[in-house]
């Protein structure tokens, strides 16, 4: 039944011959709104549509898609003229929606608005649990050029039907589309007009429609005109057709899991303007659902029980000893880490062996390396000291390689060389030290040392 409250608010049902009462209720309209609902009547548009920019009153079906504009153009008439006369007045304008003495609007109302230049939407499928109780929505525009604002009031009375909820739903994704293209009458007129080609139903209602970002999906990148995408709820009074069954067979299912798309012979009737994932769509038999009951506490009426007056404790508290608990905090672990300095101390300090018994359990051989050693890293060090001797000790022969004697130092260790270059030139190569060569047999080797 179509149900006229207002002329600016109006109802749109699918077409069939038994509406011929409500075309002549129709055609006593205004002309203009005549002519543009007898163009949506036949775009089998099965929703609730309005466009008001007052206080109006709407009567929604539970269980059918309720979509409302909001219009800029009956909301600039509310606002000052552009100042300069001749030009079009094209001032930015957004909406706020609420329900009425809240922040935000009920649980099943979605409102999109793209940019400041277009108009904003209000949209969604009203449950039972709503029927009978007016919803009154909040709507404040504003001119986000003089920055004033204007208010009105919509009043959603939701009203209950025995139509609904129809048994068998269906939900498209369909990726080439976004929630606001769908959400245009005609649009949405020529998808459930396909929809029906391919079902067959006597009745078919259009319950939900949500966007892609609101299941969780991606923001599209701005190339190649990528849509969001948008998911479109149907629902018929017969079962499915065989065409919407092909999703449900093996080979196709294969073909999901593999991310190919599947064959399915009805979809060249979507394919010229609407581009349908068919592995998301989804195929629910009401009847068949089994209801979960979740039981639930009382929550009880919110007030605590009286439990009498409050009293607080008395002001003369009892005295307490904490010398037990400084014994335990302080006293004992102080001991401990004294007996452990003791003995630590008696490991380092008073177990050592010493020198004398060192060298005594060690082999003559080890000792003469050792000393050997001790007395390179004196030269060493002291050759650091002085930088200005002719020859490093370190390279001079210690033996003679003939007879093996043994080849005295140059230098006592008192001898002062500080005055000797570190680098020998010319005039000083009679200083240096002539590396004995083995002689012929009967001669005797001698190993002539020159001295300064």
């Amino acid at each position: 039944m179509l149900l006229f409250i207002d002329p600016i608010v109006y109802i749109v049902r699918a077409y069939d011959a038994t509406r011929s009462a409500s075309h002549e209720r129709n055609a006593r309209l205004e002309p203009p709104l005549a002519l543009r609902m007898k163009s949506v009547f036949f775009k089998d548009v099965v929703t609730i549509l309005s466009r008001s920019h007052g206080d109006r009153n709407v009567y929604p079906s539970a269980g059918v898609l309720f979509v409302h504009v909001l219009e800029r153009e009956h909301f600039k008439g509310e606002f000052p003229p552009y100042p300069k006369s001749g030009d079009a007045s094209n001032d930015p304008i957004t909406f706020n929606t609420n329900l009425m003495g809240y922040p935000d609007r009920p649980g099943w109302l979605r409102y999109i608005q793209r940019t400041p230049y277009g108009d904003g939407v209000l949209y969604g499928s009203p449950t039972p649990e709503h029927v009978g109780r007016p919803t009154v929505i909040e709507i404040t525009a504003y001119n986000r050029r003089t920055f004033e604002t204007a208010r009105h009031n919509l009043v959603i009375n939701i009203m209950a039907t025995e139509e609904f909820p129809l048994p068998y739903q269906a939900e498209f994704y369909i990726k080439n589309m976004n929630v606001e293209e769908m959400l245009v009458s005609e649009v949405l007129g020529d998808f459930l007009g396909a929809v029906k080609n391919v079902w067959q139903p006597e009745r078919l209602n259009a319950i939900n429609i949500t966007s892609a970002l609101d299941r969780g999906g991606r923001v599209p990148l701005p190339i190649n005109n990528l849509k969001e995408g948008v998911y479109v709820m149907v629902g018929a009074d017969v079962p499915f057709s065989s065409c919407l069954r092909e999703v449900e067979s093996p080979h196709n299912q294969l073909r999901c899991s593999q991310e190919m798309e599947p064959a399915i012979s009805c979809d060249k009737k979507f394919r010229a303007q609407f581009h349908i994932d068919w592995c998301k769509i989804s195929l629910v038999d009401i009847n068949k659902v089994v209801p979960v009951y979740i039981t639930r506490p009382d929550p009880g009426t919110g007030i605590l029980p009286d439990f009498g007056e409050y009293n607080p404790p008395s002001e003369s508290l009892k005295s307490r000893d904490y010398f037990s608990d400084f014994l335990v905090t302080m006293a004992i672990p102080s001991a401990v880490a004294l007996v452990l300095f003791f003995i630590l101390g008696h490991i380092m300090c008073c177990r050592r062996e010493g020198v004398e018994k060192r060298n005594m359990q060690t082999s003559d051989i080890q000792l003469v390396h050792h000393s050997a050693i001790q007395k390179s890293t004196k030269e060493l060090r002291s050759m650091s000291k002085n930088r200005e001797i002719s020859w490093p000790l370190s390279t001079l022969p210690v033996f003679n390689p003939v007879s093996g004697e043994v080849v005295p130092p140059i230098h006592p260790d008192n001898y002062e060389t500080t005055s000797m270059p570190l680098m020998q030139t010319q005039s000083n190569l009679q200083n240096q030290i002539t590396i004995p060569q083995p002689r012929p047999s009967g001669s005797e080797a001698t190993l002539p040392l020159c001295r300064r």
